[in-house]
């Protein structure tokens, strides 16, 4: 079966777009200015800002009021006639972003039913990173009950031939927006394409994967936790149906942005770590756990100390990472969070009592077949470009 497909795609008939399409709602977790900022500049037009929950405020007194009032407003922008569906197709995009990099993309449907995050696997569909149980229900709270899912996640694609995103490209296709990005997100164009052509190149990458011998097609590059929360979401919902009706239930399809691991555009970033409330102590915790070749940078009030790992990236961020948990665990009083971008988490250490942790990068034509030899990698190991550069909600689908 083909793991991804043409859906009936929401994109509003008449709004400021500029206003309307928002950073994922992942991202500047410990920078409430910034999405204070963006609060101010959305005012009260039509934005995906009233239909996503932006983490920054997780675990704030107001949570259930937040839920409420994200499905009402969906509900509200359906009645009121904000969106136009497009029946049956994809939507190209073409990405420009602030720091000169360029790449594409196309927003289609993924087929819960094969995906898993957990491994052993023979799923066509895999998490590339470890996924935190207790992370899903309060994720899974919001969706519940909601009429509309807006996607931040990415797939990637093995496709070293370019022969499904890059041969879509045409000059004579329909716009179906051409705007700036706020808050310095570059620039973003997206093209309408039919379902006859995506599946038609869909189902020759699949071919060719599979007479490789290989059964893993798509990974999920970025968004592991909304996709798993998904796919949650849709085990509820299909126990309540019947067989032909899980078919074609649209809870069973997720909407994601699919791009090619290949495209030059793509930059696998580092996610940094910031340990809110830890001291010296904890780099010799680190200092004593860890030994290798490969050095990792962490200051700690403005004095900088240089941490040795093992040589392997994907290894080295693991052994971290691990250490950091065992860290936070025996000191109740710190947590981890996780930043991208070198001067996120300068800004970051510059403002609070802790230790930041400038962490290596994985090389991004390791990822598929570490994945499928090794399983997950640990949670938050890379990311595909700064802060600015993820993905903005435009598009939207009934759920």
């Amino acid at each position: 079966m083909i793991p991804i497909r043409p859906v009936d795609i929401l994109l509003p008939s008449n709004a400021d777009y500029e206003k309307w399409a928002v950073v994922a709602c992942d991202q500047f977790t410990s920078q409430k200015d910034y999405w204070q900022s963006l609060d101010e500049l959305v005012g009260s037009a039509p934005s995906t800002l009233r239909l996503i929950y932006p983490e920054v405020y997780l675990g704030e007194a107001d949570y259930e009021k937040r839920i409420e009032d994200i499905q009402k407003t969906m509900r509200k922008y359906l009645e009121d006639g904000v969106f136009e569906e497009y029946k049956n197709c994809c939507v190209l995009v073409k990405r420009s972003t602030a720091f000169g990099n360029q790449r594409l993309g196309i927003v289609l449907g993924v087929d819960l039913e094969e995906y898993c995050f957990t491994h052993p696997s023979h799923a066509s569909v895999r998490s590339t990173e470890d996924v935190v149980a207790s992370r899903i229900p309060p994720r899974v709270k919001i969706r519940r009950g909601a009429p509309l899912e807006l996607p931040h996640v990415i797939l990637l694609l093995d496709d070293e031939n370019k022969s499904v995103i890059e041969s879509l490209v045409s000059a004579d296709r329909e716009v179906l927006y051409d705007f700036d990005l706020n808050m310095q997100g570059g620039h973003i164009t997206g093209y309408k394409v039919s379902a006859d052509e995506i599946t038609e190149r869909m189902n020759e990458y699949v071919s060719r994967k599979l007479g490789e011998g290989k059964d893993f097609l798509v990974a999920v590059g970025d968004g592991n936790h909304s996709l798993a929360t998904a796919q949650a979401y849709w085990n509820e919902i299909r126990e309540t149906l019947t067989e032909e009706e899980r078919k074609t239930h649209p809870a069973r399809i997720a909407l994601c942005e699919v791009e090619n691991l290949y495209d030059e555009g793509i930059i696998f970033e580092p996610i940094h770590r910031f340990v809110f409330g830890a001291d010296e102590s904890l780099i010799e915790f680190l200092e004593s756990r860890l030994s290798g070749n490969l050095s990792v940078k962490t200051t700690v009030n403005g004095v900088e100390r240089n941490v040795f790992v093992p040589d392997n990236s994907a290894q080295a961020i693991s052994a971290v990472q691990s250490v950091l948990e065992e860290y936070t665990s025996q000191h109740k009083e710190c947590s981890i969070d996780y930043i991208h971008g070198e001067d996120n988490l300068k800004e970051i250490a510059a403002a609070n009592a802790g230790v930041a942790l400038f962490m290596p990068s994985m090389k991004k034509d390791e990822l598929f077949s570490y994945v499928s030899e090794h399983g997950t990698l640990c949670k938050k190991t890379f990311s595909m470009g700064e802060a600015q550069e993820k993905r903005y909600y435009i598009e939207a689908k009934r759920i």
